[in-house]
């Protein structure tokens, strides 16, 4: 079942990147996917705190396949004296990954503007040696840099910036000739893209499932609060979130990892072994891995909320998570075969 149709989930990443989804700001990238479920012809519902959970039909025991849409960001934290902005992460955003990078800032009246993330003193030229190998600290030397001319704090005011702004990294998408895909937000949009893909599949070639199945895109998963809510009827969830490489993994920017634990917990036993064998038999080339310390899923508010559900998760071998991302196609295609594999055997 692979027939994996790469120019459709390429196409739906990049124009789910086109919406800033710093996470708490979801309504213009939920309107987004509900335009995408209409052009698919899926029914959906949408959810009172923000999320879409769209039903692809079947019968029997009820799966959720969930991948997030919101993205990690900053927001403002005070106006300083020069008019630059103090900031703080929304979600797991390091300075170290995201100085000198550009952002749009989004006021509470609905005004956007541009600006830099850099240090303060700016300049290596003419900052003093112990201030040029200090690391990057929000608190004290990160600020953004308005591409405005304000000097003083009652400047960037008069605009309209102020306390509890958010503040959005440009995604920096590029598809390279020998398949990689760099990008900020791989995590997840990416993933968003391939359960679109498999969604369309099913839907356009009435594609028989094995049990009922919905597919959940949920808004909150970089703070941790993304699912906490399902169906009634829901017996498992499926997450499908990026598996990041590093020296003591397993996981290939080329390949499929099947995660058999995070920094919470190892995940559903007999749902894994399911997945294994699904992976075994469709061909994908996958690999399993744990991902510790800093790692969670969208499966683990909902087994904390108290769902007696099982739960698992599979992704795309990616590369410099939280910062400027990488994976490849082949890990896209390989998430698409595996899934589909788990959705129809």
């Amino acid at each position: 079942m692979n027939n994996f149709d790469q120019k459709y989930c390429l196409n739906s990443f990049e124009r789910l990147l086109e919406k800033d989804s710093t996470t708490g700001q979801y309504e213009e990238v939920q309107a987004l996917i509900c335009e995408m479920l209409d052009e698919i012809k899926v029914p959906y519902e949408v959810t009172r705190k923000g999320g879409v959970i769209a039903n692809l039909g079947g019968d029997g025991e009820a799966l959720v396949v969930t991948a997030h849409l919101d993205d990690i960001g900053l927001m403002v934290r005070h106006v300083n004296a020069d008019g630059t902005l103090n900031v703080c992460a929304v979600g797991g955003l390091y300075p170290f990954y995201c100085v000198t990078e550009n952002v749009r800032i989004y006021t509470r009246d609905g005004k956007v503007y541009t600006g830099s993330i850099c240090r303060t003193p700016n300049s290596v030229h003419v900052t003093e040696e112990e201030l040029r190998v200090a690391l990057p600290d929000y608190r004290t030397n990160v600020c953004v840099v308005l591409d405005e001319d304000v000097k003083t704090a009652a400047d960037t005011h008069a605009l309209g910036i102020d306390t509890g702004d958010m503040i959005a990294l440009y995604p920096r998408f590029e598809y390279t000739a020998s398949g990689y895909i760099k990008s900020r937000f791989i995590d997840d949009k990416a993933c968003a893209a391939v359960l679109l893909a498999a969604m369309k599949r099913i839907k356009e070639h009435g594609i028989k499932l094995n049990r009922k199945v919905y597919a959940y895109f949920a808004m909150y998963e970089e703070i941790g609060h993304g699912t906490v809510y399902l169906p009634e009827d829901v017996k498992d969830i499926l997450a499908i979130d990026i598996a990041p490489t590093g020296p003591d993994q397993n996981s290939d920017e080329k390949k499929v990892s099947i995660f058999c634990k995070d920094s919470r917990f190892p995940y559903h036993w007999g749902m894994t072994n399911e997945l294994r064998e699904a992976a075994k038999a469709s061909g994908a080339d996958f690999v399993m891995d744990i991902f510790t310390p800093h790692y969670g899923t969208d499966c683990d508010p909902s087994v904390l909320a108290g769902y007696d559900i099982r739960h698992a998760a599979i992704g795309p071998g990616t590369a410099n998570s939280h910062g400027y991302e990488r994976t490849h196609i082949k890990g896209l295609e390989n998430t698409y075969k595996l899934l589909m594999a788990y959705l129809t055997k």
